[in-house]
């Protein structure tokens, strides 16, 4: 099952992964309404999902590494 996420207005999106740049050397990641080929069952490690204040669509960033002494 694809990794969902439901943002502040009650829609769903589902995570999806794709090689893209010169010869599929990269790999972006993005959301899309439906379940398409390259869903993504689970948000990577060290990231997390941040919506978009204004539209409200998810945003993947890596999580804030603060160190607490």
């Amino acid at each position: 099952m694809a990794y969902k996420y439901i943002n502040s207005k009650g829609q769903s999106y589902y995570l999806h992964a794709r090689q893209a740049g010169k010869n599929g050397t990269r790999k972006i990641y993005f959301f899309a309404k439906e379940i398409k080929e390259g869903a993504v069952d689970e948000l990577p490690e060290g990231y997390e999902v941040i919506e978009n204040a204004r539209t409200g669509l998810p945003i993947m960033k890596k999580k804030s590494s603060v160190v607490e002494e």
